[in-house]
């Protein structure tokens, strides 16, 4: 069975967890407190020298570390449901959506950078909070001028890679109060998406370590 080192919150771990869910593969759950720094235990680091998650572990003992990188392998592993399409025009734009939440939005709001800012740079509680909506904000704008009109979802009337990026960064606009009016067809696309099991089973909420 495959293991996931995952923290409830994190929206890297709830990408890789609607992967998983979607393609039916099993697999077993280690939480990981963030808060707590079990990312920095040297038996973790050994594994994850970036100090964070997601990791997964194979049956093999073979060590996958961050989202994107993970979510591809699964894609090989069980390529059916797709989380990429094939024509590649229609490839390229699904990955650069992704791309817009995994390298655009979140590298600058994770734990690691908010933590940085309040302890070097004298940021208050508020002010990090306010840094996060406004990436989330720049992103969540260009995200959504990306979209066709028509699909269900994003690019297709299925979810793909785009989707699962979205819907994951979705929950901590929500948490962290986005302003979410202007960007009314990525709450539908997430509505359609939490109708799904698949996506359903990963929320944070309904993670084993939620609290």
């Amino acid at each position: 069975m495959l293991t996931l080192y995952s923290y409830w919150r994190s929206t890297t771990s709830y990408r890789v967890r609607v992967a998983l869910n979607l393609k039916g593969l099993s697999y077993e759950t280690v939480p990981m407190d963030l808060v707590a720094g079990d990312q920095r235990a040297p038996d973790y680091v050994a594994k994850n020298p970036s100090k964070g998650v997601p990791t997964l572990v194979l049956e093999d003992g073979t060590v996958l570390t961050q989202s994107l990188a993970i979510l591809e392998f699964l894609d090989h592993l069980a390529p059916d449901p797709a989380l990429l399409p094939d024509d590649p025009i229609l490839r390229a734009r699904v990955q650069a959506a992704a791309q817009v939440i995994a390298l655009d939005i979140h590298p600058v709001n994770n734990l690691k950078v908010i933590s940085r800012l309040k302890s070097e740079h004298g940021a208050t509680g508020e002010d990090g909070i306010a840094w996060m909506r406004h990436w989330m904000t720049e992103g969540f704008r260009a995200y959504q001028a990306l979209l066709p009109k028509g699909p269900t979802f994003s690019f297709s009337d299925r979810p793909l890679l785009s989707d699962i990026c979205l819907v994951a960064q979705l929950y901590n606009a929500h948490r962290w109060g986005v302003d979410m009016t202007p960007f009314s067809r990525l709450l539908e696309i997430e509505e359609q998406a939490l109708r799904l099991p698949a996506f359903d089973a990963a929320r944070p909420e309904n993670q084993p370590d939620a609290t």
